[in-house]
């Protein structure tokens, strides 16, 4: 049963004067539940357990923190059918696509279990004394990574599973050792209020400190602000737009203690066709990029907005089969009035352009909310000099650019905002000759792909999802995988230390038998 009441450490809170409603766009209403928004007085008590909850949580074992994060997925996966059902009548989203991002989420967090329970994700280092080193003696140096804080977690409008209140960015925290508040995202409250509900079962029969996990409501930004403004809160995730990632990136900056913001915000993921994969495939590129760029209704942050191309009439052939295949497909609901809303006016912005060709749209005949699918052209040229060009639109649209030769590819590729993930269709042989090229979109991503397309973020160790700014705050970082967990902690050195007193992780002894580094030399001994 949904309360729509805020989720404090182990109680139900709802003392704002502020309640709004989430909404079902596939029937264009609002839901029947109402929520109430945290107030400033909520805000002070989630951040103040939270950081009670650090001292303890924050020497939890790899073991138990294991047990935790797998008792989420059980709490997670009893909410059965009804968590489903709350997601689609919120998203608008299928209800295959609602039962695959709940596997992901739930593989997320098995994953971060499996590496804290190995433990090795420490990146321990230890290098022991010389006393009789000459001229000066050597101390005894080990470090380690240790858990930052608190964190506070925005969830993401277009993943309420996967980006959202057990998500990456909480799963991560979570395992690293930081307790985690979640501000709810106002389109999927009741999806996230179930999911925390599961989230706060999970760590009472873990045995977890109250307030390691809290659930905001929240229907505007100043929850948020207040919540990033906190003196105890020492981080920030953030899946959304570069608007509103840069005014928490700011505001964190202006703290008297500036924290870090770990935001993924815009990218239009520019794909380059090679002339051999328009001689070659071009009916299978067509119509994998109409189903890469549709899918989801375009609310990907991996959508390929964006394809560039040297003009010939190859190219030509392949932006009208795009444009006829794109077209020729089933339209979906958007999330939310206003994002369907954004989408039209920023696609009819482009599109408006003189020197844009619009190749194929719907016709607008659809039902409410529903996005009209649209393929644009532009000349290399026109694209340099126009910046408006550049910007990402949130939804199934996509942009050709023909360009009149490699050099001005190259140069469109340089002048590039920062990119979640740039891709390259062509032959092998391809690759080497127009290395340049590829060497230039390597600067500008994150993550670059061969023959593929760019929507489809597998979890593992070797993922990469984050790139230069705005794809992301901080290039150094990804948002997805195990190595996600590096965001939430810093480097902390022991000097001279008693071996009993050490963590285990840096004991002589090593007894819990991870990889870590000797003298420069990786050992488990």
């Amino acid at each position: 049963m949904i309360t729509g009441k805020n989720i404090i450490g182990n109680s139900l809170s709802a003392k704002g004067s502020k309640s709004y409603k989430t909404f079902n766009p596939i029937k264009n209403e609002e839901n029947p539940q109402e929520f109430w928004e945290a107030s400033s007085e909520e805000i002070d008590r989630a951040v103040e357990l939270a950081s009670s909850a650090f001292e303890e949580y924050r020497n939890a074992s790899g073991k138990d923190k294991a047990e935790f994060l797998r008792a989420i997925t059980k709490e997670i996966s009893a909410l059965g059918d009804d968590l489903v059902q709350m997601y689609c009548m919120e998203s608008g989203l299928p209800q295959g696509r609602a039962e695959g991002e709940r596997g992901r989420t739930i593989n997320q967090l098995l994953a971060f279990a499996d590496l804290v329970e190995e433990g090795s994700w420490v990146e321990a280092s230890i290098d022991t004394a010389i006393p009789d080193r000459t001229p000066l003696p050597k101390s005894d140096i080990r470090k380690m990574n240790i858990p930052l804080g608190p964190v506070v977690v925005f969830g993401s409008s277009n993943f309420p599973f996967a980006f959202s209140t057990a998500g990456g960015d909480t799963a991560s925290a979570l395992a690293a050792g930081c307790p985690v508040i979640v501000k709810a995202h106002p389109m999927h409250s009741g999806t996230s209020e179930m999911v925390a509900s599961a989230i706060i079962k999970a760590a009472n029969k873990a045995g977890m400190p109250e307030g390691v996990f809290s659930n905001l409501n929240s229907s505007g930004i100043e929850v948020g602000q207040l919540l990033v403004s906190h003196p105890k809160i020492k981080a920030v995730g953030f899946t959304g737009s570069i608007k509103g990632g840069r005014a928490l990136f700011d505001l964190a900056a202006k703290r008297e203690e500036p924290i870090p913001v770990f935001a993924e915000m815009g990218s239009i993921n520019p794909v380059v066709i090679l002339p051999s994969a328009l001689k070659e495939k071009s009916d299978e590129w067509a119509t994998q990029y109409a189903g890469s760029i549709n899918l989801g209704v375009g609310q990907f942050c991996t959508n390929p907005g964006l394809i560039l191309g040297i003009e010939s009439n190859e190219l030509s052939d392949f932006t009208q089969k795009l444009g006829s295949q794109l077209t020729s497909l089933d339209q979906g609901s958007m999330l939310h009035p206003n994002i369907h809303s954004s989408y039209q006016k920023g696609s009819d912005q482009i599109s408006d352009q003189d020197e844009v060709l619009v190749v194929a749209e719907n016709d607008g005949d659809s039902k409410p909310n529903f996005a009209d699918q649209k393929l644009v052209s532009v000349k290399g040229s026109s694209f340099l000099k126009n910046k408006n060009l550049h910007r990402e639109i949130f939804g199934p649209f996509s942009m050709i650019v023909q360009c009149k030769d490699e050099s001005e590819l190259l140069d469109i590729i340089k002048n590039l905002e920062g990119q979640l993930t740039g891709t390259v269709l062509g032959s092998d042989k391809e690759v080497k000759d127009y290395s340049s090229i590829i060497d230039a979109l390597q600067n500008r991503v994150g993550r670059i792909i061969f023959n593929g397309v760019p929507t489809g973020v597998e979890v593992c160790p070797s993922m990469m999802h984050g790139g230069p700014y705005p794809a992301s705050s901080d290039s150094r970082y990804t948002a997805v995988g195990t190595h996600a967990i590096a965001r939430w902690v810093r480097p902390f050195a022991y000097q001279d230390w008693p071996n009993e007193s050490l963590p285990p992780e840096l004991q002589d002894g090593n007894p819990l038998g991870i990889e870590r580094l000797v003298n420069g030399k990786a050992s488990r001994k």
